[in-house]
């Protein structure tokens, strides 16, 4: 089933973020662009090189109004250890949730329910808490934050101009589609 258009569930949740624990509710995500990247597992492999490629990007994330929540089904207190460990996510400054009981990988439908981690699922929420876009990989393929940030612009450029459509590769500044009968068979 498609998750265009659901609206997240409620949650609360603790994070490790700027060297401190905090709580994390949907509250919180309400009002400004919302990324949740769910990876596997803390201490693996892909997953930091996936995490330090958001962190260099981070900043352009950040003037975009968008905040970026890195997921996946370990502890805070694992997140912090594998923060003060790791020369890749010693640069993430953005939130970490801790999602233990799973409560966010079930409702976002990416969690692996056999082995207790979470797909490597990334979605785009819009401000009413709605979800725009996702995409989920299989667990040995990395994303591109580049990708994931042309994709946002892409949302937030149609979300503020419902009439034009973003084509394939495009970034922010290029042309755009305005869809009619007349365009139809002209591209």
């Amino acid at each position: 089933m498609s998750q265009i258009g659901k609206e997240i569930a409620d949650f609360k949740v603790q994070a490790f973020t700027n060297n401190e624990f905090k709580v994390v509710t949907k509250n919180d995500v309400l009002g400004k662009w919302s990324v949740f990247f769910f990876y596997p597992a803390d201490f693996t492999f892909v997953c930091p090189t996936e995490l330090e490629d958001l962190a260099n990007k981070y900043g352009e994330f950040k003037a975009a109004n968008c905040e970026i929540y890195s997921v996946s089904c370990d502890t805070h207190f694992v997140h912090k250890a594998w923060h003060d460990t790791s020369d890749a996510i010693k640069k993430v400054t953005y939130p970490m949730l801790a999602d233990p009981t799973a409560v966010l990988a079930r409702g976002f439908d990416v969690l692996i329910e056999e082995d207790g981690l979470a797909e490597r699922g990334t979605f785009i929420v819009n401000p009413e808490g709605k979800v725009v876009a996702y995409e989920v990989v299989a667990g040995n393929i990395g994303r591109n934050a580049d990708d994931l940030y042309r994709r946002l612009q892409a949302l937030q450029f149609v979300a503020s101009h419902p009439s034009e459509a973003c084509p394939a590769k495009w970034k922010e500044g290029s042309q755009t589609l305005k869809p009619s009968i007349d365009l139809i068979g002209k591209i």
